[in-house]
């Protein structure tokens, strides 16, 4: 997302929260509950090239928000029970449940403590390759690459394209132009594009995952404590819409079989990579239907109703973004009017 839209949509929310907006539609559009998805939690600020500055939030935000949602009477929950109220109708009380997403080592330093200090559980979802130390973290080795750079010459489509790139800005917006077209490739091609770059200045771009992301034995030392869910992510974070039925059936089962290897526990919760209506289509919601998972997230926009018990592998989640860490925008974000209005007040969005 350009810094521009991000000014547009905080001017958005915002002028939601002081005119009241959010607060006179909760009560159509609140729904039962929400789950809300995130990736980094670290204490460092943010630097002025940091096009993925979306996915980190700081632990104090984290506690600020995990406050914020109590102090509004809203139960905080596992995806166990997010399950079991969905299935039984139980919304006596609105519930919210925290995910994150690729398994990141900060998530143990810096998350687990502030879940743990409240007693509060939440859910890790593991892309199985990632805990192996093979994990391909493409979105971030893209950022470095740009980083320490000053031009760049791109081939997109067969046309050449070339990006000055020496200020911050000229890298955001070259970032964001090479990023949104490496997610309309295919996956392994972009991959290796992204690799090739990284050879051309010297960097290895492995050194991220041993760096960000946890191995199985932290993945064990975590789940030991009943807080903390593990669910699967897939083997190695690729999106299943843009794989065939088998690949995507091979990618999803040998997570799971993997996982169950290693911490003795078959996983019940499953989230979709990159999770978007291109990435992940109800081909795969019935795929993990049909391999019995309790709910499977995606990363569409939207707070949970009761309709979702008939789409337990398809449901959205609420992003807890970087860019956001303000509890105003948080307020709105509850109430779930931005999503009514973005989704013409549909309930589910799993088509």
């Amino acid at each position: 997302m350009s810094r521009r839209t991000t000014h547009l949509l905080k001017g958005a929310l915002s002028t939601m929260y002081y005119l009241g907006i959010h607060r006179a539609m909760a009560p159509i559009t609140q729904g039962v509950g929400l789950i809300f998805m995130l990736h980094h939690v670290k204490p460092e600020g943010v630097e002025e090239f940091e096009p993925n500055r979306i996915l980190k939030i700081t632990p104090e935000f984290l506690e600020t928000v995990i406050e914020q949602v109590q102090e509004a009477g809203v139960d905080v929950v596992s995806l166990d029970e997010v399950h079991w109220r969905l299935s039984e109708g139980y919304f006596d009380r609105p519930f919210a449940a925290f995910t994150f997403d690729d398994g990141y080592r900060d998530n143990a330093e810096y998350a687990y403590p502030v879940f743990k200090k409240h007693k509060l559980p939440f859910t890790i979802y593991v892309p199985t390759e990632f805990a192996d130390g093979n994990g391909d973290l493409w979105w971030l080795a893209l950022e470095k690459v740009l980083r320490d750079t000053d031009r760049i010459s791109v081939n997109m489509g067969g046309t050449n394209r070339k990006f000055n790139c020496s200020t911050p800005g000229e890298k955001d917006a070259t970032f964001h132009q090479i990023y949104w077209w490496l997610r309309g490739e295919k996956e392994s091609d972009a991959r290796n594009w992204v690799r090739e770059l990284c050879r051309g200045i010297g960097f290895d771009p492995s050194v991220l995952s041993d760096e960000l992301v946890m191995q199985w034995n932290e993945i064990r030392e975590l789940a030991e404590d009943p807080l903390v869910t593990i669910g699967a992510h897939t083997k190695g974070h690729y999106a299943l819409a843009k794989l065939s039925l088998s690949e995507a059936r091979l990618e999803v089962e040998g997570s799971f079989d993997r996982i169950e290897r290693e911490l003795g526990v078959r996983p019940q919760h499953f989230s979709y990579p990159y999770g978007c209506e291109r990435t992940a289509g109800p081909r795969d919601f019935s795929l993990l239907k049909e391999l019995g998972v309790k709910t499977a997230v995606t990363t569409r926009k939207g707070v949970l109703f009761a309709e979702h018990v008939d789409h337990m592998t398809a449901l959205p989640r609420v992003s807890l973004n970087g860019d956001y860490q303000n509890s105003r925008y948080i307020s709105v974000l509850m109430s779930g009017a931005p999503f009514a209005l973005m989704n013409r007040f549909r309930h589910v969005n799993a088509g």
